[in-house]
């Protein structure tokens, strides 16, 4: 039925080339807040931001690891459910590779309460508990346990996820605890010593060493898994030695201050061949923050599908369908504009190709993610571009993807942002097939929102909201518009399972 589901239902795809939020980590948000550990994410002063060293002795990788291992947590996610898809991968196979060729293992019964379905790292980013780690590390979890260094235990609350950069934020309830500062990731240096700190293969509280082996990475990891709508890939790519379990771990320079979220790794194994990849610290934080601050995160873009001059096999195509002789080199080349783009509206043109953003040299789409992706909406830019070989510089009004210029909170999401699934349309002729009086199939199902909590994924068929039929994406939000309190949702899995299940109206 999946398959079937394919073939007839293809997902659409959306070419906005923006900057959203955070490749980078974490950056700050002028909210006011009574939590008195609020400058541990809002402070914009230069001390937040610590230097960079770029070599370190001996001495340096003791202190580095004195100061980073008793902030750094194993993260147990679990899961109480049944696989409901033929072949469901570890939770780990996506970033860390299948030793399996890609088949995944199937699990046939249900996990156990007590055996977490997996384990990951994190990093404890201020005094009162509060937790940073990757998407995948906390997706699908009914339950996540923290456990420092010491060996205590706690359950942690899920604060907020951010599939497009690969970065949640979780809570625990205690005080005094160990923690990291954020160092500014903008100043690394290729070939800069570093410590990458975690879990990996049960083996927890393990350091191990390398260098920055380069910057700006785009591996396509995120955008391949079809859960982030406008992937930010603008990776730290280094050394040091990275596993399963690593993941949501830290990286960090000779002082102990953390430059990126350790997050995946290159392999042909699913293990360490010398290819690790971060999410810097810069956009790691400016996404926890939103979190944090918001409850969702605040993106800004700025309205343009684009092609990476960079990428031989992306302009081979483009020039192949629509006839055209664009010559690969450095920037991106602009293809066309979204509907209310702030690019646009400044004056740019099809056929541009943007260097640079604001004092951000911008060679490939891996640094205009990264430049943009530290933007909020109503955030101005400078974005200087290339023009029949004239440079222009235009300033950039940035906007969120409805074509606003403010931030937003959860009370300003629609129905289907607060539930975490899109949907579309089935045809007559499908449900005739099939032998369905309603439905619409679920796309663009969010790891860890309601839907998926309730075992909800891509293609599935949901049949009726609160007891009522559904036919078009406008019939659940008006049966869910405003409304509070518990909700039921019968659905069809692949195998014409039909199930009945709820959650409650955030």
């Amino acid at each position: 039925m999946k398959s079937t589901l394919k073939k007839l239902l293809p997902f659409a795809v959306v070419g906005v080339v923006s900057g959203a939020t955070a490749v980078g980590t974490l950056q700050y948000f002028g909210h006011t807040s009574n939590n008195a550990d609020q400058s541990y994410f809002t402070s914009s002063s230069n001390a937040s931001f610590v230097g960079m060293n770029t070599a370190m002795t001996g001495d340096d990788f003791v202190k580095a690891a004195k100061t980073t291992v008793p902030a750094v947590v194993t993260i147990k996610n679990y899961q109480n459910r049944a696989s409901s898809r033929a072949s469901e991968q570890d939770i780990f196979d996506f970033f860390f590779g299948d030793p399996q060729g890609g088949r995944g293992q199937q699990r046939q019964k249900q996990q156990p309460d007590n055996i977490p379905s997996g384990m990951g790292s994190g990093v404890i980013i201020s005094p009162d508990g509060y937790i940073i780690s990757n998407n995948h590390v906390v997706a699908g979890a009914n339950k996540l346990e923290v456990v420092l260094s010491n060996k205590k235990s706690y359950i942690a609350t899920l604060v907020g996820t951010d599939p497009n950069t690969d970065i949640s934020l979780l809570k625990i309830e205690e005080k005094g605890l160990p923690y990291l500062n954020f160092a500014n990731s903008d100043n690394i240096e290729v070939g800069q010593w570093v410590l990458a700190v975690g879990n990996p293969l049960g083996l927890n509280s393990t350091v191990t060493a390398g260098i920055i082996s380069a910057k700006g990475r785009g591996i396509g990891i995120l955008s391949s898994q079809g859960k982030a709508s406008n992937p930010i890939e603008s990776f730290i790519q280094t050394d040091a030695a990275i596993n399963p379990g690593n993941s949501g771990g830290a990286l960090v320079n000779s002082n102990g201050d953390l430059i990126g979220i350790n997050s995946a790794i290159q392999s042909t194994t699913g293990y360490y061949q010398g290819y690790g990849f971060a999410v810097p610290s810069n956009l790691a934080r400016k996404i926890v923050e939103d979190i944090k601050n918001f409850g969702l995160v605040q993106r800004g873009f700025l309205g343009v599908s684009s092609i990476d001059l960079s990428d031989e096999k992306q302009i081979a195509a483009y020039n192949k369908e629509f006839k055209t002789d664009i010559k690969g080199g450095s920037g991106v080349y602009i293809r066309g504009f979204s509907d209310n783009s702030g690019a646009q509206d400044a004056g740019m043109k099809t056929g541009d190709v943007i260097t640079k953003i604001d004092s951000y040299a911008v060679t490939d789409f891996a640094d205009l993610s990264a430049a943009i992706g530290s933007k909020r909406p109503g955030d101005k830019v400078q974005v200087t571009y290339s023009r029949n070989g004239k440079e222009i510089t235009s300033l950039v009004t940035l906007k969120d993807q409805k074509g606003g210029t403010s931030t937003r909170t959860k009370a300003d999401l629609s129905v289907t942002e607060k539930i975490g699934s899109n949907f579309e349309n089935l045809s007559e002729r499908f449900k005739t097939d099939y032998g369905l009086n309603s439905g619409v199939v679920a796309r663009n199902v969010i790891d860890g929102g309601e839907m998926s909590k309730i075992g909800i994924f891509d293609n599935y068929i949901v049949i009726e909201v609160n007891g009522k039929p559904v036919n078009s994406e406008k019939d659940v939000e008006k049966i869910l518009d405003k409304y509070q309190g518990n909700v039921q949702v019968k659905f069809v899995d692949e195998y014409g399972r039909i199930y009945t299940k709820g959650f409650k109206m955030p």
